[in-house]
């Protein structure tokens, strides 16, 4: 088959490149390299270009004769989606809006869209299912959930697709074969922020926020294998070519770790110690948040490979030091 995979050069964008070109399927790969890097586009045709360019990706489309399209390209950073909402609105959802019409135009009907878990913010009781409360707590969280929602809409609307959308949580770890790996800039994760700063090649670690109402006082977050991200990715695409109707699912381990738990974790992998400083409260910043997995496992057949956060952490740790 082939695929459009928008994003395709970023982080979990470019690991579901490599996994569908070990599967055999070829890729057109559209990113305009804000987050991404050309040369993590390991397999198929990279094209620098904004997925706003509504006429170009329609195109596309058409002339690669494509199958599906994933759609990964978005801002991520919730803490700078608090401080420059507009400018996550304009990428978030206007891109999506142009993807959409130009699958419209295309007459491409299948979408796999990397949603968040970000869209539930604090959900209630933990792990979170699919229909659990939608009630995102920074401007990040609220742009995907209208990606969804204009999704669903354009469904209804013009009869030709049908798209699974994936909510998944902290994307971690990198390539096991350490071909890939995490390379944001400026970077916002945890687990690269700790790996930089106990290698000493970065900064002390800022712990934002201590007085949560967690067993440490830090807030508690589910993290997913990036290999297993790409997985779901390519299981969600075979769901939609087996021709079963649209359908959210949820990703994640099921439990979740606090942010001193990681830091745990980073010290015993490294053998190094973490320095730290604390500072307040992030602003977006839920309490804790745990997904289920439960029905993407019973109806996509996913099986996380790489559940544990070690494991994590070492393919991360690996992947910096080369």
């Amino acid at each position: 088959m082939r695929f459009l995979v928008t994003g395709g050069a970023g982080f979990i964008g470019s690991h579901t490149v490599l996994r569908l070109a070990e599967l055999g399927h070829d890729c057109v790969v559209v990113d305009n390299l804000g987050n991404g890097h050309a040369d993590a586009v390991l397999h198929g045709t990279f094209i620098e270009a904004d997925v706003r360019d509504t006429a170009l990706i329609t195109s596309l489309l058409r002339d690669e004769r494509i199958d599906g399209v994933f759609h990964l390209a978005a801002f991520i950073e919730a803490g700078l989606s608090v401080t420059d909402p507009l400018r996550f609105w304009d990428n978030n959802v206007g891109g999506t809006q142009s993807v959409l019409a130009a699958m419209r135009d295309a007459k491409v009907g299948k979408l796999v869209y990397s949603s968040t878990a970000a869209i539930f913010g604090d959900p209630g009781p933990l792990p979170a299912e699919e229909d659990a409360p939608q009630r995102p707590t920074n401007p990040y969280g609220e742009t995907k959930l209208a990606g969804e929602k204009i999704i669903a809409e354009a469904e209804r609307a013009y009869g030709v697709l049908r798209a699974v959308c994936l909510r998944y949580a902290n994307a971690a770890g990198a390539d096991p074969q350490g071909r890939l790996g995490e390379r944001h800039d400026p970077e916002s994760h945890l687990i690269p922020l700790a790996l930089a700063a106990a290698s000493g090649r970065g900064k002390a670690l800022t712990l934002n926020g201590t007085d949560y109402p967690t067993p440490d006082g830090t807030c508690i977050r589910d993290y997913i294998h990036v290999a297993d991200l790409a997985d779901a990715h390519v299981g969600a695409m075979e769901y939609l070519m087996a021709g079963n109707p649209s359908r959210s699912f949820n990703l994640g381990n099921g439990s979740g770790w606090s942010v001193r738990q990681v830091i745990d974790a980073v010290e015993k992998v490294t053998g190094h110690s973490v320095p730290l400083t604390t500072g307040p409260r992030r602003a977006g910043d839920p309490v804790c948040f745990v997904a289920s997995n439960l029905r993407a496992r019973a109806e996509l057949g996913w099986q996380p490979r790489y559940p544990e956060l070690e494991d994590m952490v070492a393919h991360a740790w690996a992947f910096l030091n080369q």
